[in-house]
């Protein structure tokens, strides 16, 4: 299983597409509005660049967790290496668990990243506590989007996988207010809002970083979707396999 996910690691690695806009594209977009906005202080108190440096960190996780799980899974059902895998000594959960440690483990360099321009470029300095909660956090709090990109690519073909995933990524990100500051969303908007995982993701890593602890609806509203989500995809990618 160790090695299965390894092999997963080093593809994603060299996808000239997750470097381009799962790692750089987040801290380009974080450093071109940290730049214009990073002065001011929103009206929660927190800076504008720590605000931005958890919106764009949230959505390179985001990505992430998308794009190493829909497209890849679709593609190895479709050529039918999931069959090959089946006749393996490996399980059928060996194969997910793998999965979804490969796409945690492809969500880092996003988190990573986007806090190191934020701490070099623009001087934000948390204490040592904040980052230890933030951090693993934001990392843990992929898994609903871990586990929706799985459902996709046990569902969808490989051509029709890659975008719905971009799609469900965007509407997540613009719904979560990883974009655009949730403050300047209409009552319909914020309704919607309040309903999805992005959302609430985002809300637990601007309350961490701005210190003021767990907020105890987004960690529910996050694991709710999380369960949802992961009996979904695990439903669907039973189905695909018995039909494979």
């Amino acid at each position: 299983m160790i090695h299965f996910a390894r092999a997963d690691i080093v593809r994603m690695l060299r996808n000239r597409r997750y470097l381009v806009f799962v790692v750089a594209f987040p801290v380009a977009l974080y450093l071109i509005n940290a730049n214009i906005y990073g002065d001011e202080t929103a009206g929660s108190g927190l800076g504008y660049n720590v605000i931005l440096m958890v919106s764009m960190a949230a959505y390179g996780a985001l990505a992430s967790s998308m794009m190493s799980s829909a497209v890849p899974l679709a593609t190895e059902r479709q050529s039918g290496w999931l069959r090959q895998l089946q006749i393996t000594p490996l399980p059928s959960w060996a194969v997910i668990v793998a999965k979804i440690s490969t796409a945690l483990a492809l969500v880092l360099p996003s988190l990573l990243l986007v806090s190191v321009a934020a701490v070099v470029q623009q001087g934000v300095s948390l204490p040592p506590g904040r980052w230890v909660a933030l951090l693993p956090a934001m990392w843990l709090g992929t898994v609903p989007f871990i586990a929706l990109g799985l459902a996709l690519g046990s569902a969808l073909s490989a051509d029709a996988a890659q975008p719905a995933s971009m799609v469900c990524m965007f509407a997540l990100a613009i719904a979560g207010g990883l974009w655009f500051p949730p403050e300047i969303f209409g009552a319909t908007m914020k309704t919607v809002a309040e309903l999805t995982p992005s959302f609430h993701y985002a809300s637990l890593g601007w309350s961490l970083a701005g210190g003021h602890g767990v907020d105890a609806m987004d960690v529910l509203v996050v694991a709710g979707w999380a369960v949802v989500l992961g009996g979904a995809a695990a439903y669907l990618y039973r189905r695909a396999t018995v039909r494979g």
